[in-house]
């Protein structure tokens, strides 16, 4: 080691560092412990010695000093993680060292690029202020954005040229390091050479995009033109030695430590959405930064918590981007809620349209005292720290829904209705999600919550729901079931041919026309609508479909005689009832989530209808007995 390393070293203190990085906690009087960040785990093993400066990890038993961590985690060489350390404590940095002519080309390369951008987001910040950013100031005031807000994310303007920001640059590097740079673009000669290179963002708002550090590495760029020739509304820089989109969270740099502070983390899908939300106060707010949410950035999160609330566009795209999400976050053992704002805003107009106050109460049952403390940054006196904070916020959420409720409440409008095969690509769209939980109890219990709020109510498809995500399964095999006794005996009354029965065949005839939603959870379900209807035609003929055509002929097949319509009347009876169940089933998860909202008019309105439906179902099984 080097002696200004030797110096570096001595000079820090690794647990700043690393805390730059993760949550750590303290644990006794001289270590610190945290969730590594360099393997998965759920339980704290990862060490930090704060006196002897080491960090150890029982769980991966990775080990080292200040600079092994930022090499490891930076995936940086030990020369660019001594400089990386020695910046984050303000040391002079001396002549650097490389163990290769390799590596010093890259880090020569890497810093040449910074400085670019550096140096591009000034000039842009420059324009913003200049004559020709008038349009571009306008639009942003229209959003909301008043001039400290605009220093304060560095926003700039790209102004209409095609060499003005190179003619501004080139001075600084040659043209092999500008083309490097992804701030310009050029065209493919008839020779298959490069041509010229111009500037690749023009008459655009430009919103820098920077690293964990607050270094600048690329920019998203907003037109302010409309039609054919305006292009894309949004570009990003294209992928650098600096910037890989899919390992940058917007804005994380800015939020890391309100995050580490309220234990949570709220994800939002744009950068606009993510700039008005935290210039209101809440600052814990990230966003993706021009792709859909990533392995990678879901790794990069977990080293500054294990929950996150996702507020993503209420349209469909933003419904599929925050399934993904979901899905991503669920394997890595988050705690997920997602929040669905009224009047179907997005958090950027909802928040400028209705303030701060408002977003949070959207999504805070509405104490003041919890978002307070969720928001501090303290302790809270009372000893409830930073877990206490997260249950209470998580606890208090009002607008967001758990994951679990979300994805149910999705699979009922992608495959609405009650028939069996409607259920089935239900619990089939669900069980993928299901399966990516890690803890075996809740994938049990979001399998039995599924089951109830689609109105399961064969056993049998219960617990085949149940088995599948206990086993991890991702489907339900679709195989013909066993008809029940009550769809044995109503087809074998609507396929009734001889008078003498008649009164048997009209009983369930008349039942299926006045009553369908009785019936529509069976399987053969389509066979009795077409037999109802056949008039005089062969029941075999009247049920056109290949699979119901089979269950109404495994049900003749087993037929000794033709029912009494007082069986007949029975098995209504027991469909009504069990209909009558189901809906009372629905009722209390209603009023439990009524409950814990505490809304007393829609809970007065719930146990009303429980009531009523208590007292017809007392009714009707006093009847059947009788």
């Amino acid at each position: 080691m080097s002696d200004f390393a030797q110096s570096v070293k001595q000079q820090v203190d690794i647990v700043k560092v690393i805390e730059g990085y993760i949550r750590l906690r303290k644990a006794g009087a001289q270590n610190y412990s945290g969730l590594c960040p360099f393997h998965k785990e759920k339980s704290p093993s990862f060490s930090v010695h704060a006196v002897r400066q080491f960090y150890h990890c029982f769980g991966c038993g990775v080990s080292g000093d200040v600079f092994s961590f930022v090499g490891k985690i930076e995936n940086v060489s030990f020369p660019e993680a001594v400089r990386i350390v020695a910046q984050k404590a303000g040391i002079p940095l001396p002549k650097k060292e490389y163990s290769s002519p390799e590596e010093a080309a890259e880090a020569r390369l890497r810093r040449k690029l910074l400085d670019l951008h550096e140096a591009a987001a000034t000039w842009f910040e420059e324009q913003l202020r200049g004559p020709e950013g008038a349009l571009a100031r306008e639009y942003l005031s229209g959003r909301g954005l008043d001039p400290k807000g605009i220093e304060k994310f560095r926003i700039g303007y790209a102004p209409d040229s095609f060499g003005a920001l190179r003619d501004r640059l080139s001075g600084m590097v040659d043209e092999a390091t500008l083309r490097a740079s992804g701030l310009f673009s050029s065209k493919e000669q008839g020779d298959g050479t490069q041509g010229p290179i111009y500037d690749r963002f023009r008459k655009r708002v430009m919103f820098p995009i920077a690293n964990e550090s607050g270094r600048v590495i690329a920019f998203t760029a907003r037109t302010l033109e409309s039609g054919d020739k305006a292009g894309p509304k949004y570009i990003n820089s294209p992928e650098t030695l600096l910037y890989q989109k899919g390992q940058v969270l917007f804005n994380l740099d800015k939020a890391k430590t309100a995050i580490r502070q309220a234990g949570y983390a709220l994800l939002v899908e744009g950068q606009m959405d993510c700039i008005s939300v935290f210039l209101r106060g809440i600052q814990h707010v990230i966003a993706t930064s021009g792709t859909a949410f990533t392995e990678q950035q879901v790794a990069i999160l977990k080293r500054h918590t294990s929950n996150v609330v996702v507020n993503f566009d209420p349209d469909a795209a933003g419904a599929n981007a925050a399934e993904k999400s979901i899905a991503l976050l669920t394997a890595e053992g988050f705690g997920i809620k997602i929040a669905t704002l009224d009047g179907g805003f997005d958090p950027d107009r909802f928040v400028r349209e209705q303030g701060s106050k408002a977003y949070s109460e959207a999504i805070y049952r509405g104490d003041q005292r919890v978002y307070n403390l969720a928001n501090s940054g303290v302790d809270d006196p009372q000893g409830v720290g930073l877990v206490g904070r997260w249950k209470a916020y998580i606890d208090g959420i009002r607008g967001a829904k758990w994951h679990a409720d979300f994805l149910i409440d999705r699979a009922r409008q992608l495959f609405p209705g009650s028939s069996a095969e409607q259920k089935v690509k239900a619990m089939n769209y669900l069980l993928p999600h299901i399966r990516r939980i890690p803890e075996k109890v809740v994938r049990d219990q979001f399998a039995h919550e599924a089951a109830q709020k689609l109105g399961i109510d064969s056993a049998v498809l219960r617990e085949e729901l149940r088995q599948a995500a206990l086993k991890r399964r991702d489907h339900i095999e679709t195989r013909s079931a066993a008809l029940s006794e009550v769809e044995r005996v109503l087809l074998r009354a609507l396929a009734i041919t001889d008078p003498e029965h008649e009164p048997s065949r009209r009983a369930a005839a008349d039942a299926i026309s006045r009553q369908p939603q009785w019936f529509e959870g069976l399987g053969a379900f389509a066979a009795m609508q077409a037999l109802a209807g056949r008039g005089a035609r062969d029941p075999i003929e009247a049920v056109e479909d290949d699979r119901q055509k089979a269950l109404l002929a495994e049900a003749l097949l087993g037929e000794t005689e033709s029912p009494d319509e007082l069986v007949v009347i029975g098995a209504i009876v027991s469909l009504q009832q069990r209909k009558l169940e189901r809906q009372l089933r629905e009722l209390r998860v209603q009023i439990a989530e009524a409950e814990r909202k505490g809304d007393v008019a829609e809970l007065a309105l719930l146990t009303k209808s429980k009531l009523d439906l208590d007292r017809a179902l007392r009714q009707l099984i006093a009847r059947k007995q009788v």
